[in-house]
């Protein structure tokens, strides 16, 4: 059981209670997290040539309907998370989309060596990407 004073402890989180509340935060925060998303969403748009050549690189057909289904899912999945509202609807998607690159664009069982480690280092960062979207949805819906 603490003996010190409760007033003081306050106090003393005081600052830090008060950045993790912050609503000011929490939108930097939103933005922050999907910023893979809608960059790769912006320049996918700026140069729809090379993603279609991407979507065909990776054997999905038809390339183009591929191209306007990432570029739409990274798009108005990040605004919905950085909104706030209906953040659960985005933070799904873009998990999901994450989750569904893995198989597509990162096999590393399917490489060997160096590469193999690489692509195993871009699972990883994904599967943490997907539970940052993952706590994102969750406090959304407990903000409100």
């Amino acid at each position: 059981m603490s003996t010190a004073n409760p007033s003081l402890q306050s106090a003393a989180r005081s600052p830090i209670a008060s950045l993790l509340e912050s609503r000011l935060l929490f939108l930097l925060a939103r933005i922050l997290l999907t910023l893979p998303f809608w960059l790769s969403g912006i320049a996918k748009v700026v140069d729809f040539n090379g993603a279609t050549a991407e979507m065909a690189f990776f054997g999905l057909n038809p390339p183009v309907a591929y191209a306007i289904a990432t570029i739409f899912t990274q798009l108005v999945g990040s605004a919905l998370v950085i909104q706030g509202r209906h953040a659960w609807l985005g933070a799904g998607a873009l998990a999901i989309f994450t989750a569904l690159t893995i198989p597509i664009a990162h096999r590393f069982w399917a490489v060997e060596g160096e590469m193999a480690m690489i692509e195993l280092f871009f699972v990883i960062e994904h599967i943490g990407l997907i539970g940052g979207m993952m706590l994102a949805a969750i406090l959304c819906h407990k903000r409100g």
